[in-house]
């Protein structure tokens, strides 16, 4: 009874903050979430990469691990993408690869493992998202423009706090307690507003393709955590940081496939993108319980 309890603790707070952003965006059609958006991109990512990754107990080599393991899965996602969207007989394989491979592991992923295992489970979960950030302004922009701009990564404020927080762990300096206080702050301030604005975006993007959607989600929420689970076993990982791997690897579609789709693929593209994302993030309501639900039993802190 007592994982089932944990388990409602861990679920109940993230979907209800979703909830929450879905009322609002369809009380009001016209909901601005550019605010949200913005201090997200430029402050609170980066408030929660520092704080994540320097104030929660992780070391230089927990983060290089989690980091490589992942990008392994990515290597997964990729392949598996590749044979889902060739069976679907997509016609630009290139550009609808992105929401197959690049998982919500902030929005959605961040929170959960915080709640399931705490701050050292943020400490992992951060490293994870970090891989994901730095490949959303590469590989994704490359996939979404079929060619490589590195200008938008350069500009981007995620990327300096993650290079900024491995080198304290590199170099195991300590980060002064008032930035401590701050980022901490900064990152649950974050959580919440992100977490309100996927239920705001839910409202907003539309399903345009069910059956290829479906499909494509199918590889992403279901599929991916196997990939996930292959990689546990293959390197005998286990404890709370197995768990938010295999977590990691269950979420849905990341909002901003989405948005860089806008800008660099055409309008079909963009649609097919959307529809992913949203068949994903709801197929996650039902997969992501049960996944929980074996790392914590499984994968215990």
């Amino acid at each position: 009874m007592e994982i089932y309890l944990k388990l409602f603790e861990v679920v109940f707070p993230v979907f209800f903050i979703v909830g929450i952003g879905y009322y609002l965006g369809k009380k009001d059609k016209k909901f601005d979430t550019t605010f949200i958006t913005n201090f997200a991109s430029n402050i609170g990512t980066p408030a929660m990469v520092i704080y994540a990754i320097t104030s929660t107990g992780i070391n230089f080599q927990i983060f290089k691990d989690y980091f490589f393991f992942y990008l392994l899965a990515i290597l997964g996602f990729i392949i598996l993408g590749i044979v889902i969207l060739f069976m679907l007989n997509t016609k630009d394989i290139i550009r609808e690869l992105p929401p197959l491979i690049l998982p919500n592991t902030g929005n959605m992923g961040i929170p959960i493992c915080l709640f399931a295992y705490g701050a050292q489970g943020l400490g992992v979960a951060a490293a994870i998202s970090s891989l994901i950030v730095l490949l959303h302004f590469t590989l994704g922009i490359f996939l979404a423009d079929r060619k490589f701009n590195f200008t938008v990564l350069i500009k981007s404020p995620p990327f300096y706090a993650i290079v900024i927080s491995v080198l304290f762990l590199y170099f195991e300096i300590n980060m002064p307690q008032v930035v401590i206080n701050l980022t901490e702050l900064l990152t649950f301030a974050t959580i919440f507003l992100i977490l309100m604005s996927l239920g705001i975006a839910l409202t907003k993007l539309k399903v345009f393709s069910l059956k290829n959607a479906i499909f494509a989600s199918i590889g992403r929420v279901i599929l991916g955590p196997l990939i996930g689970f292959l990689i546990i076993i293959y390197f005998d990982l286990s404890g709370f940081a197995a768990g938010v791997l295999l977590i990691q690897a269950s979420m849905p579609s990341a909002v901003l496939n989405y948005l860089i789709a806008a800008i660099y693929s055409p309008k079909t593209i963009t649609d097919s993108v959307a529809s992913t994302i949203v068949v994903s993030t709801i197929m996650s309501f039902i997969t992501l319980p049960i996944v929980i639900f074996i790392s914590l039993k499984y994968f215990p802190l």
